[in-house]
């Protein structure tokens, strides 16, 4: 039997012709369509009806597009996060939906260490100023005298944690579900309320899921508890964070900065206003980059869909 397998993955897209033997020898035909992000609703609908199997970034996977999936198995996501696939819909249909848990928690947790760094010791801001020619010397603090409040403690969370923990940062955490015990202990942390880290937080890390309970969760009243010096880092989901309301927190300074990973739209609009803003450091949804990592979940993933179809042949 031969599938037809849409590759929709922006990272796997380059090194797929790689795998393309691969997938001819296991009677897999492959569908590599322009994608520059994501595929929207309307792009998806022009694959979904002949395809069997879709490897998938954050493309939009809407009740519209199931229902025109008629032959559709499985959805391997490249990845961890499956926020913008409609899972329940897919279990009322049959199809599978596969992702890589804890895929780029390393490459992640890193990134956020670096920009918690980056603010401390200004390295950026006093690059830059040497390179216009100026000899100014700026006032920084030490990680050990700040503290970190981490909004979700899964694997990434964890590792910010951890890393924070190293540098000597007083630790604060929270979460919709109980935070194990021994965790708390062995690195002391303490388990707050989101307001109460809010208020006590230098540094604000976004490292929980995108769901209902946690979209613009970072919003004006949030924004208002925190410290007029305190920083907040999102690596998570652009729309946890309401990024009109962020922009209005660092106009007004409420707050003093935050550097973004991750934005509301994406790629973000070259007017944003975000874009001029000297306080924040940004980047295009790239904290995973590690290409170690990377060459893990693209075997993963492709072996989450050959497994979802039946097919024995495994990387």
């Amino acid at each position: 039997m031969k599938y037809k397998v849409l590759i929709s993955a922006p990272y796997l897209q380059p090194f797929i012709e790689r795998f393309r033997p691969f997938f001819e020898e296991n009677n897999v035909e492959i569908i590599v369509p322009n994608v520059e992000e994501r595929l929207e609703e309307e792009d998806l609908l022009e694959y979904t009806d002949i395809v069997d199997g879709i490897i998938c970034g954050d493309d939009k996977f809407t009740v519209k597009v199931l229902d025109a999936a008629k032959k559709l198995k499985v959805i391997s996501k490249w990845g961890t996060g499956i926020d913008s696939i409609n899972k329940p819909e897919c279990e009322k249909r049959g199809i599978t939906v596969r992702n890589t848990p804890n895929a780029f928690t390393i490459p992640v947790s890193d990134t956020v260490l670096a920009y918690i760094l980056n603010f401390a010791r200004n390295v950026s801001t006093m690059t830059n100023a040497m390179k216009s020619g100026e000899w100014k010397k700026i006032e920084g603090h030490a990680m050990h005298e700040r503290t970190l409040g981490v909004i979700g403690v899964g694997n990434i969370g964890e590792s910010v944690l951890r890393k924070a923990q190293a540098f000597g940062m007083k630790l604060l955490a929270c979460d919709i579900v109980p935070i194990p015990t021994d965790l708390l202990v062995e690195l002391s942390i303490e388990q707050v309320s989101f307001e109460e880290l809010l208020k006590n937080s230098d540094y604000v890390s976004v490292n929980c899921d995108l769901n209902e309970t946690s979209h613009h969760l970072m919003n004006d009243a949030a924004f208002s508890l925190m410290k007029d010096s305190a920083i907040v880092i999102n690596t998570a989901r652009g729309p946890i964070v309401d990024e009109e309301a962020l922009i209005r927190a660092l106009e007004s300074k409420q707050i003093a900065g935050a550097a973004l990973d991750v934005f509301e739209h994406e790629p973000l609009p070259l007017d944003s206003p975000l874009i001029k803003m000297d306080n924040v450091m940004m980047a295009p949804h790239n904290s995973n980059s590690s290409r170690f990592a990377w060459e893990k979940v693209h075997e993963s993933t492709i072996n989450n869909l050959m497994e979802s179809l039946g097919i024995s042949g495994r990387l």
